[in-house]
């Protein structure tokens, strides 16, 4: 065979290899979503990744991190559900209440609420609410989510859940849907819990980190 016939042999071959890595890809990423969110939907969920987690979960179901341990947040920006566009670093400054939800979850549409009173009492105090919507084919059922609970701050629309593997392995990641986490005024994730929340719980969750407007004088 002349090296001219053979060009585009090893031409197919290649392009098979490459769609195939590509292929294997695709698949790791969605294996890990998919472990990532296997206790979805208000299942529970462990707390921790293995390892010195460094974090402390209560009685109550709330892990908390000391300041000096805490994990940075993560990237967490770009489309949101209404489709506008969102980046947790433009909230620097801010205590950020980060919540995990679907609009096909049960917990997340019983909790909806709670969140929309709570950031309206809060929001004046330096705080943000920030959701990530997962596992939400289209933006369409989201946003009717957002309509029916009267949800006015964004949502990151993250349908194949690529945002939550950004968070540290052994840090206080998101680990169910719904999940809740604290990220404090310096932009460090330092509370977290994997269960809906009464808007008790999450008064509660959340007045720790409201005190500290300085840097100084938070736990």
């Amino acid at each position: 065979m002349s090296a001219a016939s053979s060009a585009p042999l090893r031409s197919n071959r290649s392009n098979r290899t490459a769609v195939r890595v590509r292929r294997r890809a695709a698949l790791a990423a969605a294996a890990a979503v998919s472990a990532l969110l296997v206790t979805a939907c208000g299942s529970g969920g462990t707390s921790g990744g293995g390892g010195q987690t460094g974090f402390v979960t209560g009685s109550d179901g709330i892990s908390t991190v000391k300041k000096g341990e805490r994990a940075d947040a993560p990237d967490l920006s770009g489309e949101t559900v209404d489709g506008g566009q969102a980046d947790i670093d433009d909230y620097k400054g801010k205590v950020v209440v980060l919540n995990v939800w679907g609009s096909w979850c049960p917990p997340c549409r019983a909790e909806a609420k709670n969140f929309e009173k709570v950031y309206q009492d809060v929001k004046d105090q330096g705080v943000q609410f920030l959701g990530i919507n997962t596992r939400d084919t289209s933006v369409g059922p989201a946003r009717a989510f957002e309509e029916e609970f009267g949800v006015s701050y964004p949502s990151l629309y993250d349908p194949a859940g690529k945002l939550l593997l950004r968070f540290e392995k052994g840090t206080l990641n998101p680990q169910a849907i719904p999940s809740t986490l604290i990220v404090d005024r310096e932009g460090k994730v330092a509370a977290r819990t994997l269960q809906a929340l009464s808007e008790e719980k999450l008064r509660k969750m959340l007045e720790p980190y409201l005190k500290d407007t300085s840097g100084g004088s938070e736990k």
